[in-house]
């Protein structure tokens, strides 16, 4: 039996739609650059305007981890920036589904993700593997180099101008802005003590070695009902 050749028009679905993700794909990555490009200037402004100011060790520092990860660390505190290799829809209930400009164009709903998490810069320094750290943003961008953020503190409204508003490094800047913001002020509270109360010998002596004592910035407490 033989199976018959794909329509033209089923051609061209699977071919606009591979070229769309690999359009998603180089415009998150432009971002991406865009983003760690903003860091390196914030960690220059922040060093220029409190040079003298603070402790040497609370002033910013930015490291590229590579093509698709960064860090950016200042006093306690570290941001992770990652950026996804792959391209995503959203799922069926998520509100970008009700916007005329996804409505009217299904494939502008294919977006790459930039995600930050803050962790403890601790963390790192003493590789504790098993601290927690807390996903502040996530960074959409689609086909057409346009971009939304949900995350704290980022717009109330999540979608609202997915259909206006372009990738820049202004609006780059303040999005990383109000995340290192929030970042700051979302301190470490001290973990309750029933969680705490009990620890067997392998524990104590991993954490008096290792300095691997589990932490996190709300460890043992939601995260989502903890903005300040």
């Amino acid at each position: 039996m033989s199976v018959p050749e794909p329509g033209a028009d089923r051609l061209r679905s699977i071919v606009e739609k591979s070229n769309t993700k690999q359009i998603v794909g180089l415009n998150t990555l432009n971002a991406f650059n865009l983003m760690k490009e903003a860091l390196k200037e914030l960690s220059a402004e922040y060093t220029t305007t409190l040079a003298g100011a603070v402790n040497h060790s609370a002033l910013p520092a930015f490291r590229e981890k590579g093509p698709y990860e960064a860090e950016f660390s200042l006093a306690s505190d570290m941001l992770v920036f990652s950026m996804h290799t792959n391209v995503f829809v959203f799922d069926r209930d998520h509100p970008v589904w009700k916007t005329e400009y996804i409505k009217n164009e299904r494939l502008n709903s294919y977006c790459g993700i930039v995600s930050i998490y803050n962790f403890l810069a601790d963390s790192f320094k003493f590789n504790r593997r098993q601290d927690l750290g807390y996903l502040i943003a996530r960074i959409f961008v689609n086909r057409e180099n346009h971009f939304f953020v949900e995350g704290k503190r980022q717009s109330g409204d999540l979608v609202k101008d997915f259909a206006n508003d372009l990738v820049s490094k202004e609006a780059i800047k303040q999005i990383l802005d109000t995340a290192i913001r929030y970042a700051i002020e979302f301190d470490l509270l001290v973990p309750p003590y029933d969680q705490v109360k009990i620890a067997s010998v392998d524990q104590m002596m991993e954490e008096i070695i290792h300095a691997k004592m589990a932490t996190g910035k709300r460890l043992g407490f939601k995260f989502n009902s903890d903005d300040v």
